[in-house]
């Protein structure tokens, strides 16, 4: 990381007030301002700077770390720690030099920095971010299906949708509990892999003659696939835990009127494990700066 510098560590739940923490450990010459947030109460290091006077930190700030999602709205920062609102347009104090990250960019805000010349990264569309991220969403999971279930997972049929890099974790997880672990998927890749990995394999066209048989369903396939007539097959006291993103893998309303409970279980990491969940962002930061440092001093070889 660059330590003679000012980094804005800005809005956002538990994982920013995690990077801010991080970053006075990994810099000790570097100043850190932790933004909209103070009714946080985890910034644990007196040499955090909390203020929310953007027209004087965001001109001199070298590094600006954004939240994860950067908004709910599309059209302020999130910052639930804040009474105060910051608009997307706050952008327009930031130092055109200075490296911008956010989560989940919007095409508001993306459009937004592009106004204004700021050079924004997306750390949320890394790899290394979403593979890690993976394990405190699966351990999240888990917790819910302990916390909400009226049995122990031991000897429990368990089916998870899709098997992409949550439903894999989930997937190492439930076998250790003595669950009996089933993967529906569309793809002979992804139903080849969980074979070798040793779960049962249900092709997700034959997804309806499965269904019955589950005690709990985990999906992570963020589009609808457990439709009416699919959830018509599903036993009344089954435990559906979502961990799709927007817009959720399943028909909530027909889940209500068929009276099954469900649980969209968002952003985890953050609620599960935020701390983790924060440094894993940090890391994902500190391997772009890197990669653009590399690139940077290849060009001036050449």
């Amino acid at each position: 990381m660059l330590c003679k510098t000012l980094y804005a560590v800005v809005g956002g739940d538990l994982r920013q007030a995690a990077i801010a923490n991080a970053l006075v450990q990994k810099c000790r010459r570097a100043q850190v301002c932790g933004m909209f947030m103070e009714k946080e109460t985890e910034l644990s290091s007196a040499e955090i700077y909390k203020t929310n006077d953007i027209s004087q930190v965001f001109p001199k700030a070298a590094v600006i770390i954004f939240p994860l999602p950067v908004s709910v709205d599309g059209e302020f920062i999130s910052a639930p720690f804040s009474e105060k609102k910051l608009p997307f347009d706050c952008l327009k104090y930031i130092n055109k030099d200075a490296q911008v990250f956010a989560g989940a960019v919007s095409q508001a805000f993306r459009d937004t920095a592009s106004k204004y010349n700021i050079k924004l990264w997306d750390y949320f569309e890394r790899e290394e971010l979403a593979i890690l991220n993976a394990v405190p969403t699966a351990e999240g999971a888990v917790e819910i299906a302990l916390r909400e279930s009226p049995r122990t997972l031991f000897g429990q049929s368990c089916l998870i949708t899709g098997y992409g890099r949550v439903a894999k974790a989930v997937a190492r997880l439930l076998p250790a509990f003595g669950a009996k672990t089933a993967v529906a998927a569309r793809s002979f890749r992804d139903l080849a892999r969980a074979a070798a990995d040793g779960l049962e394999t249900v092709p997700m066209g034959t997804l309806a003659n499965r269904l019955p048989q589950a005690d709990i369903i985990f999906n992570t396939v963020p589009s609808n696939i457990l439709t009416q007539s699919l959830l018509e097959k599903v036993p009344g006291d089954c435990l559906i835990i979502d961990l799709a993103s927007k817009p959720g893998g399943l028909d909530f309303g027909a889940a209500r009127e068929l009276g099954l409970k469900v649980i969209w279980a968002l952003s985890l990491p953050g609620k599960v494990a935020p701390i983790t969940a924060g440094e894993i962002i940090l890391e994902t930061i500190e391997n772009i700066i890197a990669e653009k440092a590399y690139c940077y001093a290849n060009e001036m070889e050449l």
